[in-house]
């Protein structure tokens, strides 16, 4: 991919970004006096904004730069095709800050004055923002947000453990795997040991069954450790407690898992329009979870590399 020449711009333009509002400073190409101002962050704020811009350099191009590469307001920019945004990385900005304005005085310059200045006096050392694909980014947003809900699955599992070893730790010899929805059904029909030892063993075998447990040894040995297991407590303000949580917290589980799924069947769809992807997927260990995030990763910039 080859980058085309950048525009001569009419204006730079540093944003030092926040939730609720956005500093602004401005400095037309032809000027040398700066131009402070706050945008409020809201869409009607945004394209107000903009569109004055829009309107007072007659649709010249205008170089942005900010301590971002994705987010709302990088969203929100992108729709304007006369904004060049420059991403500068925040240790920069640190260092940056730290060697020309070591006083911390009021009257020191803002981020928003700083960006800028680098955008006029180091244009050399930032690239403009090349967006990927629709297809790559929808893909880099996917894999990014399923590894937020796999953590919080890891999480959640890991309570799970910790509640049962309080008051029926044989459910985690039983099942070596926590993360599935087997062990979800187990604890949502028999949350203690108690209730399990009183189910029918035509009921517990139906029940693997029915989950795809189809080795007649593995049913019979999870049966049997289950009619000769021993109660860890009897005191009731244990086990209430726990039992409590255990149910609570199989339900979050349930619909982590539930989420997880629907993720994989996104990312997969989304996965197969990208023509790298074949690549990815053939590699040694690149499943179908890796392979994805792998080409996330990557991306379609060769020249990166």
């Amino acid at each position: 991919m080859k980058h085309s020449p950048e525009p001569k711009f009419v204006a730079f333009i540093g944003i030092d970004w926040a939730d609720a509002k956005h500093d602004v400073c401005l400095q037309p190409a032809n000027a040398s006096a700066r131009e402070f101002s706050v945008i409020a962050h809201r869409p009607e704020a945004i394209e107000a904004w903009a569109q004055e811009l829009k309107l007072r350099f007659q649709g010249g191009s205008i170089a942005v730069c900010l301590e971002l590469t994705k987010g709302p307001l990088v969203s929100a920019l992108l729709k304007y095709d006369f904004l060049v945004l420059f991403p500068v990385n925040p240790s920069t900005l640190a260092k940056y800050r730290q060697a020309f304005t070591p006083s911390h005085a009021k009257d020191d310059p803002t981020d928003a004055e700083l960006q800028l200045e680098l955008l006029l006096h180091h244009p050399d050392k930032l690239k403009r923002l090349e967006p990927p694909s629709l297809a790559m980014r929808t893909l880099q947003q996917l894999v990014e947000q399923r590894r937020g809900l796999v953590d919080d699955r890891r999480r959640i599992t890991n309570q799970l453990t910790c509640a049962l070893k309080q008051y029926f730790p044989q459910a985690l010899e039983w099942f070596a795997e926590r993360d599935t929805v087997l062990f979800c059904d187990f604890l949502e029909l028999w949350p203690t040991l108690k209730q399990v030892k009183h189910a029918r063993k035509a009921t517990l075998e139906a029940f693997f069954r029915e989950r795809n447990v189809r080795y007649p040894q593995v049913i019979e040995k999870r049966i049997r450790a289950i009619k000769t297991a021993m109660a860890l407590t009897e005191d009731l303000a244990v086990i209430l407690p726990h039992q409590l949580l255990v149910q609570a917290l199989v339900d979050q589980l349930r619909a982590s898992l539930k989420a997880i799924a629907r993720f994989d069947t996104q990312i997969e769809s989304v996965s197969q329009s990208l023509p790298d992807y074949a690549l990815f997927r053939a590699l040694p260990g690149a499943g179908p979870a890796l392979a994805p995030r792998l080409l996330a990763a990557f991306g379609e910039r060769r020249d990166r590399f």
